[in-house]
């Protein structure tokens, strides 16, 4: 099971010390979404091995530039590369709006769907979901509607003991039923129990992407526990005023809102363009969670449920 995040931009507004604006790749067996999409993804995705066959879905948090900027240029190269599989995109309204308008006055006629979903971001609300993932909103404040995104897996399957199925010789149709968690009854009306077939799947993994925002606990309860927290840190604490001015937060709100929440790992980013040197953010945060990490551009991080 593949369940990680590759940073591919970091800083805020600004583009600065070789750290280009928010975004981020989420790789889940192999599928790739996009959450958020700041000026130069698309170079990035290039220079960190993303796979753009890959993408079908991008979510954006809100509509400030530097976290959408790189959209056109992205859909603009699928649609060089003669893309033809739909594109899904999840973003508050608007962004439907602006991507029509570009392509409009540019006459670009798109060789593939583009199916915009509207996020509401004032409430938590489930927005994707196949066999195996759900996506869900998490309700942000910030100067313009905003939303984080969480990422939670579905309870995975039991795992198989291929030698007992041999053993007991089980049909190949019951094989989901005993995954889910079924015994088997043979034709001699003997009951195999469960754990007599199966091991225990790993708890399901879940990661939560909350970039600009003021402090809030507004979300705490969809966040308990989870394995790795993205949390924006524009500034060190010393800001705080300048941070609830421009509803951002600083170092300190984002290491207690991991702790309070019970996460097992905080990621922080979007960094003010002041900061060249990153270690104070970094300190700052790890007196109140030790468990915190500098997003680097290129670092890919697991989301594992391995060690709970």
């Amino acid at each position: 099971m593949q369940f990680d995040v590759t940073i591919l931009g970091s800083n805020g507004a600004i583009a600065a010390f070789d750290r280009f604006p928010s975004s981020q790749a989420i790789n889940y067996n192999g599928h790739v979404f996009i959450v958020d999409c700041g000026e130069g993804t698309q170079f990035r995705m290039n220079k960190f091995g993303i796979k753009r066959g890959k993408l079908d879905h991008i979510f954006i948090s809100h509509l400030h530039g530097d976290h959408y900027y790189g959209l056109i240029g992205l859909l603009t190269s699928f649609n060089l590369n003669w893309r033809e599989h739909p594109l899904h995109i999840y973003a508050p309204e608007g962004l439907e709006e602006i991507v029509k308008l570009q392509f409009k006055y540019s006459n670009t006629q798109l060789k593939f769907a583009i199916h915009f979903h509207t996020n509401d971001t004032s409430k938590n609300a489930v927005i994707f979901e196949d066999k195996n993932l759900v996506v869900e909103t998490l309700p942000l404040i910030h100067r313009i509607p905003t939303c984080g995104f969480l990422f939670r897996e579905k309870k995975p399957q039991r795992k198989i003991l291929p030698d007992k199925i041999a053993e007991y010789n089980i049909p190949f149709q019951l094989i989901n039923d005993i995954k889910s968690g079924a015994d088997y009854t043979t034709p001699e009306g003997r009951v195999i129990s469960n754990a007599a077939l199966t091991t225990p799947a790993l708890p399901p993994c879940s990661y939560a992407y909350c970039s600009d925002t003021a402090y809030t606990e507004q979300f705490i309860d969809r966040i308990n526990g989870i394995d790795l927290l993205y949390h924006e840190a524009t500034f060190v604490h010393e800001h705080e005023f300048r941070a609830a001015e421009t509803f951002h937060t600083t170092t300190k709100q984002a290491a207690a809102l991991a702790k309070k929440a019970g996460v097992k790992k905080l990621l922080i980013g979007h960094f003010s363009a002041r900061y060249e040197n990153l270690q104070v953010l970094l300190d700052e945060c790890r007196e109140v969670f030790p468990e915190t990490y500098l997003a680097i551009e290129g670092s890919t991080f697991a989301i594992d449920s391995s060690d709970q």
